[in-house]
């Protein structure tokens, strides 16, 4: 009998990851720092899978770069979040241009408009739930996406966003 150590959870979307999905991990003065860099639909899948790390209620924000349009939530509950993430995963994945944030005081999730994610907390927990999840911690990651070149525009993403912010109560914020 061959004994083992805990082995990461097993699901479809580690199985078929690319080779390039890894993460650079460090702390800074008063936080650590995960940034992750995989391919857009695993980025979603991913930044979904880690909100259910987070405390039952949430801050939510949520930026259109297209538009140049900021909306932000306080206290709403984590399964609202996610399933109103869920339905614009297809969406921001074909187009990117929105940077969606969830965080509480401890923790922020932070998806870019160049579709990497960010995690900010002020614990070490998330290079363990990284770990679990089977990213390859690395020295540094690269951004494999330019996220300066001009968006073209994306009516069917606004128009999920749009429902996305509706769903979620969230209100606009001044320019």
């Amino acid at each position: 009998m061959i004994f083992r150590g805990r082995q990461p959870e097993a699901t479809i979307w580690r199985r078929f990851r690319s080779g390039l999905d890894g993460f650079a991990f460090w702390q800074e003065a008063d936080h650590y720092v995960a940034r992750i860099v995989t391919n857009a639909e695993r980025a979603l899948d991913l930044f979904h899978a880690l909100s259910a790390n987070l405390a039952p209620a949430v801050d939510v924000a949520v930026e259109d770069v297209r538009r140049g349009r900021t909306w932000k939530g306080v206290g709403l509950a984590l399964p609202d979040v996610r399933d109103a993430v869920a339905r614009l995963k297809l969406p921001i994945s074909a187009y990117g241009g929105v940077e969606l944030a969830v965080y509480t005081p401890d923790d922020q999730l932070t998806l870019t408009p160049a579709l990497e994610c960010f995690v900010y907390s002020r614990t070490d927990r998330w290079l363990y739930i990284l770990l679990g999840k089977g990213l390859v911690e690395q020295e540094a990651v690269s951004a494999r996406r330019d996220g300066t070149a001009p968006l073209s525009p994306a009516p069917e993403l606004a128009t999920a966003l749009d429902s996305a912010i509706e769903q979620l109560g969230l209100e606009a914020v001044a320019p």
